[in-house]
């Protein structure tokens, strides 16, 4: 699997709780600051309001007597003037004025000025170098010159019904440089008292159940978030962790310890034949048993190790190590205990794994990798891809991962860039191997073969590209290429008076998965023009195990056409002889396996003679393949063989040698 086709497992983290809190604590913060702010203001406000008619008043007085009119002065309002150099004249009342220190309040048409100031006052009051009278803060003020408010030394609090009043001095520069004073009150009614305090209180409140309410929900939503992750991470059958977790941890871990010196072999570790086991018992007793598969793994992890069950019956590990010695010793020891894990003793249990082993920084310098760099999906991948090749045993067994599977993965995805080009440039060609009547020593027939003769790859053996065929389903295409290039080979020697031999052309298994496969081999034949007795269209024996009714449909078929069966390597696997009961084949062809030692007397030659004649007895012609020696082809003679095929008589040859043969009447 490439590293573009390869999906990458989801990366979660699981988030700390108190990082909403926070976030939220400081929204919250930020929002009661600008409240309490607002609520300053509006006490300021409320605060001017009940003090207008008194500064519209001293507005007023002020303005008229800067034009001269100085019975304004004597108006019912306290005031005082103080000249430039500082004489002081007292009108209407006394003074109460506390003009010595900051000024309670400065009203501006600026705005907001003088807050720092009045922060100041504030810092000295509190540490006791200032007077309440030092007190200043700032209000709006809609009048054009600057005016400041100071405190009536007096006691200044008395009521006069439901009203209190609260009597202050407010000044002002005048025109010809003297300061005008003015004693105005602040009435406020009781009502208003009642009110602004219920609104403070309401405010209160609401800042109060806010604050709450948001640290209510990060806490709810934080701790959701957490069940949420932990049932991400949860596997619901061994009751831990499970491959996302492996995944997201494993990455964190392996990279750390590998900046300490440490070295990790990821391990893809897999119950073989686990489906059986549920088959034998149920899924409940299978899933009880993946879980104690996964206690016994984790029972065996160091610290920093960890394990996970992926899926079915997959466990993916990630361990330390000293060397390729410990870690094999070690992953056997596991293994034997998982092979005892059945208390009954009634299953014999088998366990295979995949490593990869994570090398030291010196491995990783030659080959120029940075731990940074180390991409912990491959190289899981790469575990699997060697666990992958035990996959043919049922028995316990580890395989490493090394180079040749990097090179063996290589070739494989270079066959599959390459395939579809070959295919439509005709790179592969046809090889025909004749084979022989042992009586007569002449040519009854060909099997036809092919090759790939590549302009990047070189000439290629069927035996490098025809298993990854199979397995991509590219084969079926091939299937048909050589049905095409035989049939128009035959067309054109039949046409040329040759003295053609029927040829057959092997059509693999994923072919017969198709109910209409005879009518499409009946028309690539037909219309390259040949007929189609001479063509015999040849099948494994592995194919005969499939579905055997559409088996013996197809092949009725194709006899129909007109067109020979063989069953090919008869012999290589586990024949059945109800196979030959039941299909109708014309010709049965005997594994080069059978004649390796038939030379000698012994059990093979009777295995051999007596499979010649079962075939004989069901009318079918036999052809042996693989015979090299002459005393296999005089036993086989004498045993009544129709055809030999194999290196005694002929290789593999093209198409125009194979020509140059039937017209030597060879």
């Amino acid at each position: 699997m490439t590293k573009d086709k390869r999906i990458k497992a989801v990366r979660v983290r699981s988030r700390r709780i108190w990082v909403p809190v926070i976030a939220h604590i400081f929204a919250l913060v930020l929002v009661s600051a600008l409240a309490v702010a607002s609520l300053v203001v509006f006490f300021m406000y409320t605060c001017y309001m009940c003090t207008e008619d008194g500064v519209i008043t001293f507005e007023r007085i002020a303005r008229r007597y800067e034009d001269g009119d100085m019975e304004a002065l004597e108006e019912s309002l306290p005031m005082i003037i103080i000249d430039e150099d500082g004489n002081e004249t007292v009108l209407n009342g006394e003074d109460t004025c506390s003009r010595e220190g900051y000024p309670i309040m400065k009203f501006s048409r600026s705005g907001f000025r003088g807050v720092a100031s009045a922060y100041t006052a504030y810092a000295d009051l509190v540490s006791g170098n200032a007077t309440p009278s030092d007190l200043g803060f700032v209000m709006f003020n809609p009048y054009d010159r600057d005016s400041e408010i100071f405190f009536d030394i007096n006691d200044p609090d008395r009521t006069v019904g439901d009203t209190l009043v609260l009597p202050f001095w407010i000044s002002r520069e005048l025109k010809d440089g003297s300061t005008l004073y003015c004693r105005v009150n602040l009435d406020i009614t009781y009502s208003d008292l009642f009110f602004m305090g219920a609104f403070y209180a309401m405010m209160g409140v609401i800042i109060l159940l806010a604050f709450i309410f948001l640290i209510t929900i990060s806490i709810t939503n934080a701790r959701r978030e957490n069940r949420l992750v932990k049932l991400l991470f949860s596997d619901p059958i061994s009751n831990d962790r499970n491959w996302l977790w492996f995944v997201s941890t494993g990455r964190k871990v392996m990279k750390r310890g590998l900046k300490s010196g440490a070295k990790y072999a990821i391990v893809s570790l897999i119950f073989v034949k686990y489906r059986n086991y549920v088959l034998c018992h149920s899924v409940e007793e299978g899933e009880k048993m993946l879980s104690h598969v996964y206690s016994v793994l984790a029972a065996s992890l160091g610290k920093g190790e960890i394990a996970a069950h992926s899926t079915e019956a997959k466990f993916p590990m990630l361990l330390r190590y000293k060397d390729k010695d410990d870690i094999k010793r070690r992953l056997e020891g596991i293994i034997a205990q998982l092979e005892k894990i059945d208390d009954n003793h009634n299953h014999k249990f088998a366990f295979q794994a995949g490593i990869n082993l994570i090398g030291d920084a010196s491995d990783r310098i030659s080959k120029r990798i940075r731990i940074k760099d180390i991409d912990f999906d491959k190289e899981y991948n790469n575990a699997s891809a060697a666990r992958i090749t035990l996959e043919e045993s049922d028995e316990s067994s580890i395989a490493f991962f090394d180079e040749e599977l990097v090179e063996k993965q290589k070739w494989i995805d270079r066959v599959g860039e390459l395939q579809d080009k070959a295919l439509k440039c005709e790179e592969f060609k046809v090889y025909y191997q004749p084979k022989y009547d042992p009586r007569t020593d002449r040519m009854k027939g060909a099997e036809a073969l092919i090759r790939w003769d590549s302009p990047e790859l070189g000439f290629v053996p069927p035996g490098k590209f025809i298993d990854i065929f199979e397995r991509t389903g590219f084969i079926t295409r091939i299937d048909n290429y050589m049905l095409t290039h035989v049939a128009r080979d035959q067309k054109r020697w039949h046409e040329m008076g040759l003295p053609c031999v029927p040829v057959s052309v092997n059509v693999s298994r994923a072919h017969f998965v198709e109910n209409d496969l005879a009518d499409q081999i009946h028309k690539i034949v037909t219309d390259e023009g040949c007929p189609c007795d001479l063509i015999e269209i040849e099948l494994t024996e592995s194919a005969f195990f499939d579905d055997k009714s559409m088996m013996v449909n197809t092949i009725r078929k194709l006899q129909e056409y007109g067109f020979e069966v063989s069953m090919d390597d008869f012999g290589s696997g586990y024949s059945s002889l109800n196979s030959l009961k039941d299909l109708p084949l014309n010709v049965l062809k005997l594994d080069a396996g059978f004649f390796s030692e038939v030379e000698e007397e012994g059990r093979g030659q009777i295995v051999v003679s007596e499979a010649i004649k079962l075939a004989k007895s069901l009318n079918m012609r036999t052809v042996a393949e693989g015979v090299e020696v002459r005393e296999q082809v005089d036993f086989l003679a004498e045993e009544g063989c129709d055809m030999i095929q194999g290196y005694y008589y002929a290789k593999p040859m093209p198409g125009a040698d194979f020509e140059a043969k039937m017209k030597g009447g060879e």
